[in-house]
């Protein structure tokens, strides 16, 4: 599929006919980055993402006037989803109503999100099939304005040597924005109050490692210019932004997989955007994949930590 240089045009995605509008709109003014080469990306990268995106409700980033605009939150699909989208309805407690979450199963549905505004993609961490039972835990490594990039590599390589020390397999990735993602593989085995006390346990261990430099309190007040090691994201409905999902911040950057010898001093998220990533992909593949396939033990893991 390609985008054309009209204000709307219908285009074939797999079986399913779709309206593209406004390709020629500038989502990303300092980079001259169009709407039209946000699809174009989503259309490249489909196969590449669209397994993390698969069976997941979504929460999702809409910048329909481009990223100087605030943007806002997107969860219910509405009356007007085409019938190739697919939807999840779940009572939200927040909202006290059913929200009717839309699921990515197909690129016709990823080009929809994406001609909808969508630049940032954000996935639950558990599937439909087992929405009580996360695929991984996530330590999510979020710096204050006042860490240095360098920082967050040093904390990231204590939670690989927590990880380590506890035999776990763990996959770091970058946020695409200012923080690093670190992934542990659990296979859909435990419930969110499990997984989530297993990162805390976790987050605990590198807070005391680093205790000048980390925080794993809540409160940006308490933690002030630390860096908050998040391990609450190991909660059902919580998000953060899909592997290989652009982010819409200047340089049109991508939550990238990296390899644990690339978290090293000198390593920046600005690093891998729009324009690169594809290479990148084809050069060393999909580095995430195991995330969604391997499972590890937490009792063995509790074990070899001395719990």
């Amino acid at each position: 599929m390609k985008a054309a240089e009209k204000t709307e045009d219908i285009v074939q995605v797999d079986r399913h006919q779709l309206t593209i509008t406004n390709v020629n709109k500038i989502y990303f003014p300092k980079d001259k980055i169009t709407k039209g080469d946000v699809i174009a990306y989503y259309d490249m990268m489909a196969p590449v993402i669209l397994p993390y995106l698969k069976d997941r409700p979504l929460s999702l980033k809409r910048n329909p006037n481009g990223i100087t605009d605030k943007g806002f939150y997107h969860k219910d699909a509405g009356e007007n989803a085409p019938k190739y989208v697919k939807v999840y309805p779940e009572f939200s407690p927040s909202s006290n109503k059913t929200v009717d979450y839309i699921v990515c199963n197909n690129k016709a549905t990823l080009i929809y999100l994406a001609n909808l505004g969508c630049i940032e993609m954000n996935p639950w961490n558990s599937t439909t099939r087992s929405a009580d039972k996360p695929s991984y835990m996530i330590i999510d490594i979020d710096p204050s304005p006042k860490n240095t990039f360098d920082q967050v590599i040093t904390v990231a390589q204590a939670v690989q040597e927590v990880m380590t020390n506890a035999g776990a397999i763990a996959y770091p990735k970058t946020s695409g924005a200012t923080g690093i993602h670190v992934y542990m593989p659990l296979g859909n085995k435990y419930d969110y109050e499990i997984v989530r006390e297993f990162g805390r346990i976790v987050a605990t261990m590198v807070n005391e490692m680093l205790p000048g430099m980390t925080s794993i309190e809540r409160s940006l007040k308490k933690r002030g210019n630390k860096i908050y090691i998040d391990f609450l994201q190991n909660s059902k409905g919580q998000t953060l932004a899909s592997a290989y999902s652009l982010r819409p911040r200047d340089g049109a950057t991508v939550s990238t997989p990296l390899l644990w010898k690339e978290v090293k001093a000198g390593l920046h998220p600005s690093q891998f955007t729009i324009h690169n990533i594809q290479k990148r992909v084809k050069k060393l593949g999909d580095l995430f994949f195991m995330v969604l396939k391997e499972g590890n033990n937490l009792k063995t893991c509790l074990k070899n930590l001395g719990y």
